[in-house]
């Protein structure tokens, strides 16, 4: 009787530590955990991803496929408990980054994860190098953990695949140094030059594009940071060819522009002057004008007596006076 005593003691002392201790857990600072009761995830009501602001950034085609339910996220702290049939799922929701060539599923590809390929619009292959940051999305940790198997790997082929299709059709915008001319289209038409000017273009553009990853695959892409695009060696020549005649025409172009631009600016000034020595030399005779006016409304006399002594002083400095003398 003392021994099965003890044996039921021993028992209910080691069921105890096994499953009381287990039962105990704690979710660190910088992670996120959800729990699951006989392998079903504990919801927030019937919310799903389509109905959240993450929805907003699916299409009408994708909102119906990545229509997730919203989770109950315990957030940091502890201790917690929990049932033998319940199982906690915990995530670091710290920032990460990674070289934008690397392949989760073959570290080999990508020339081992340093650089990626791409073709462009005018069949150039480039390599691209860079890093995207990213974060699981604590609004969408159903995504993160259950509704994809290996959420990074799809992140990564998503994100490749646009940039890869942005490369391709990449079309420098407009600028001034096209419009001035036609001659100037094939020099600005080169795409990996276009491609090197709009780096911060080409990684914003990148970023609204994946703006929907964390309503696809439970994961935010903080930035995409793409440093450089490299061709292959057999074209890095006459690229620095294509460049420096590029830099000799801009500046041609430049100093043609600032000449042009003096030649205008001396030209209105000419006309400035003119204009206003044409006042100078008008304004005297209409003050003139005005005040033979005034005179003529005095009288006919008064006009005549000052003739007459417009007249006296010029007798002065006359050689000789021709004057009309009435029969």
């Amino acid at each position: 009787m003392d021994v099965t005593l003890g044996m039921l003691v021993g028992l209910l002392a080691w069921l105890a530590v096994r499953y009381g201790l287990s039962c105990l857990y704690t979710v660190d600072q910088n992670e996120r955990a959800v729990k699951t009761v006989f392998g079903r995830v504990q919801r927030v009501g019937e919310v799903m991803t389509a109905q959240s602001a993450l929805g907003e950034s699916l299409s009408d085609d994708d909102r119906p496929r990545y229509n997730y339910p919203q989770v109950r996220v315990i957030p940091p702290g502890g201790p917690y408990f929990k049932w033998p049939w319940e199982r906690i799922y915990k995530v670091s929701i710290a920032t990460q980054t990674m070289n934008m060539a690397h392949d989760p599923e073959d570290p080999t590809a990508n020339a081992h994860g340093t650089v990626l390929e791409a073709v462009t619009k005018d069949q150039l292959d480039t390599g691209l190098t860079g890093q995207i940051r990213y974060r699981v999305a604590e609004s969408n940790l159903y995504a993160y953990l259950f509704g994809v198997k290996h959420p990074i790997s799809h992140v990564m082929g998503y994100f490749v695949s646009v940039l890869r299709e942005r490369i391709a059709g990449f079309a420098a915008p407009i600028g001034a140094d096209a419009a001035r001319g036609g001659e100037m289209s094939a020099v600005t038409g080169v795409s990996i030059n276009d491609l090197r000017k709009n780096l911060r273009d080409l990684n914003e553009h990148m970023e609204r594009e994946c703006a929907s990853s964390a309503a696809r695959y439970g994961i935010i892409l903080d930035a995409s940071l793409i440093t450089g695009i490299d061709p292959p060696g057999e074209v890095e020549t006459a690229l620095a060819a294509i460049n420096t005649a590029y830099n000799q025409v801009s500046s041609d172009i430049s100093l043609a522009q600032a000449l042009a631009d003096q030649k205008i600016v001396q030209s209105k000034r000419a006309v400035e002057i003119q204009t206003l020595n044409a006042q100078a030399e008008v304004e005297p005779l209409v003050a003139l004008a005005r005040e033979l006016g005034v005179l003529r409304e005095s009288g006919p006399d008064t006009l005549r007596a000052y003739l007459r002594n417009v007249r006296v002083p010029l007798f002065a400095h006359a050689r000789s006076v021709v004057r009309e003398v009435k029969e």
